[in-house]
């Protein structure tokens, strides 16, 4: 059973590492050929094309200049200590233990616009390339046409080796989660959903809150080794609880 994330626009590559454990992104090769892209383009179109202030365009141009091919502790760290927003505050990776950062390796994927497919502790330089951007290369017109089938073919072999169910948990968001061919994947694919009430006590969806609640089931899932979707019910984290009338088999509810 693999779990799939978003990345985070927000990055840490300051703080101390907890681990270190590190691997090299499989598909580094792809990643450079993006950068070669970007790095064609001026700060003001990077401005138009990602929809950022200029500010955040012309750190961006110089992350595409200083990027390396090269991966190594010194120019880059863990995906999943690198990225830093609320998905990942709700992982809090850097309070995992050294077995726990083994079991993500089998079991947590990462989905990239800039590297495809990341495992935990695939290496990253800063960057920034979102799954949406609509990014003309020679493949198509999107990252989506860019990556095709690679990402769902490299999850797929993912799946056949990682422990457990065959299942893909899914606590990424729209954007990216589209990167993947359910169809050519061909494993039961489950969506949590995170709710919590308004004022009048309706449940709704809150961005800021349901993307932290995605990094804590994650995290969840981690430390507890969970390996069948049947063990999702059981998930409290941050307050939630599972709403077994709202919920079917392929989208589990959890509304605080």
């Amino acid at each position: 059973m693999l779990t799939v994330l978003s990345p985070a626009k927000s990055l840490d590559f300051e703080s101390p590492l907890p681990t270190r454990k590190r691997s090299e992104p499989r598909l580094l090769g792809e990643a450079s050929e993006l950068i070669e892209i970007m790095r064609e383009k001026s700060p003001s179109d990077i401005a138009a094309l990602m929809h950022i202030s200029d500010d955040l365009a012309h750190l961006n141009a110089t992350r595409y200049a200083e990027f390396t091919a090269d991966h190594t502790p010194r120019s880059a760290r863990p995906a999943v200590l690198a990225f830093n927003g609320d998905v990942y505050q709700g992982l809090a990776a850097r309070t995992l233990d050294e077995r726990d950062f083994t079991e993500a390796q089998k079991t947590l994927r990462v989905l990239s616009g800039l590297y495809g497919l990341l495992r935990p502790l695939d290496l990253i330089q800063p960057h920034r390339l979102e799954m949406g951007t609509r990014l003309e290369t020679g493949r198509g017109l999107s990252l989506y046409d860019w990556w095709g089938d690679q990402v769902t073919d490299l999850l797929r072999r993912d799946l056949d080796e990682s422990p457990g169910a065959d299942v893909l948990i899914n606590l990424a968001s729209q954007e990216y989660f589209a990167s993947v061919r359910p169809e050519r994947l061909g494993a039961r694919i489950i969506s949590p959903r995170f709710e919590d009430r308004d004022p009048h006590g309706k449940p709704r969806v809150v961005s800021f809150h349901a993307k932290r609640a995605r990094g804590t089931m994650a995290g969840w899932m981690i430390r507890g080794r969970v390996r069948t979707p049947g063990k999702l019910a059981d998930f409290d984290g941050d307050g939630y609880a599972y709403d077994e009338a709202r919920s079917t088999k392929d989208q589990p509810v959890f509304v605080r």
